[in-house]
């Protein structure tokens, strides 16, 4: 039996996708009490995301062309 991947069309692009979840991600923060682990961890996770974005732009940056 062969297994297929489940394919999904996004509408919007990676880099947006992460700013939202980052987003989101600072929202559940500032709920939690301050300096919490639970509040320490989803600021970790919205800066990983924000990070992410960031290194995703850069690599698709014209600047980084393979030499010819």
């Amino acid at each position: 039996m062969i297994k297929r991947r489940r394919r999904i069309k996004h509408t919007s692009t990676f880099e947006e996708r992460l700013a939202e979840e980052a987003r989101r991600f600072k929202e559940a923060a500032e709920k939690e009490l301050p300096g919490s682990t639970a509040r320490e961890l989803l600021l970790r996770r919205a800066r990983q995301a924000e990070t992410v974005s960031h290194l995703s732009e850069w690599l698709r940056s014209p600047g980084l062309a393979a030499p010819k």
